[in-house]
């Protein structure tokens, strides 16, 4: 390797920033199910963790605005802010929450997986960008193998070959974040992406601050719930952001991306000591299935030659609350 491609200490400095940034959000799935229970233990409701985690994302978030003078977004940046609310803020949160009432985080995990190809795919409609057909076929067959797993879980619990009711809302808790991700990557050039995540929780703060207020528990939860309420806060909503695009700043955002491939992992794994959840084979199987086809998929992601021109700024970017 000649010395032009050898990674600086910075760009290496920016790898791990990636993968901690990855780890944090990684562990969003077994920190949620810690906060809100299940269906026959239920701790926090949904509700309340999806509008009081924004909140105190919010406020960590006004601090470092103004600690940084940071410039007010200009009018045409809100419309494109608002959707990131209501995709991150709103709609993964809350639908992430009720379907782990019902299934494990090693189970979302695997419908999760399919976020990057689900992300790729909105930019292609949204920021019309044009995918090549292999790309369309690793989203197929990724979606595929959700299914399968899907319909494989449910047969195992004596459900028959049916998708659950959660199915339905992880599914739609991943269009919800792509959706999020791509009206936040077309701002991100202008306002900067640390600041895109604090500008959409602080926007969300006249809706979250008296939501929580008026949705705070009437009975006690467990010092493990409200653990897992503060980490979604802090570090899901907030404080992993400042890895994630610092990371993607310094090591790459094309190199620094490729490790969001490990956030399936990281949620299985952190569902062992966290959730007691047992490593499961298939689930695991299944996971590096699902990643295997948003690895492949990534490399038709990306429009033919001849549009080079015409291409919008990149969405690797643009990762939002998780």
């Amino acid at each position: 390797m000649t010395a032009a491609h050898r990674p600086t200490r910075e760009e290496t400095l920016g790898l791990w920033l990636g993968v901690l940034g990855v780890a944090f959000f990684g562990i969003t799935l077994p920190a949620t199910r810690l906060a809100t229970g299940t269906a026959e233990a239920p701790q926090l409701s949904p509700w309340f963790v999806t509008v009081g985690r924004a909140a105190l994302a919010g406020a960590l978030s006004a601090v470092f605005l103004l600690a940084t003078r940071s410039p007010r977004p200009q009018p045409h940046q809100w419309k494109p802010l608002a959707m990131a609310v209501l995709g991150n803020v709103i709609g993964y949160p809350l639908l992430l929450a009720y379907a782990l009432r019902s299934v494990t985080a090693g189970h979302a995990a695997v419908i999760t997986a399919l976020l990057p190809l689900v992300t790729a795919a909105v930019a292609a409609w949204v920021l019309h960008q044009r995918a090549r057909l292999g790309f369309w076929v690793c989203a197929v067959l990724g979606s595929a193998l959700v299914v399968a797993f899907s319909l494989l879980r449910a047969w195992q619990q004596g459900h028959g070959f049916g998708f659950e009711w959660a199915d339905v809302l992880l599914v739609g808790a991943v269009i919800a974040a792509s959706v999020g991700y791509i009206y936040g990557a077309q701002v991100t050039p202008a306002l900067g992406a640390e600041r895109v995540i604090c500008w959409v929780c602080v926007m969300a703060l006249p809706l979250t601050l008296p939501a929580t207020v008026a949705l705070w528990p009437d009975r006690p939860a467990a010092p493990s719930a409200w653990a897992g309420f503060v980490y979604l806060g802090v570090f899901s909503m907030w404080m992993g952001f400042f890895a994630w695009y610092r990371g993607l700043a310094m090591g790459g955002a094309l190199r620094v991306s490729q490790t969001q491939l490990l956030q399936p992992f990281f949620s299985i794994l952190a569902s062992i000591p966290l959730l007691g959840e047992p490593l499961d084979v298939v689930t695991l199987g299944f996971a590096a299935a699902v990643v295997a086809t948003v690895v492949a998929g990534k490399k038709f992601s990306q429009p033919a030659a001849a549009d080079s021109a015409r291409r919008t700024p990149d969405t690797t970017t643009s990762r939002s609350p998780s």
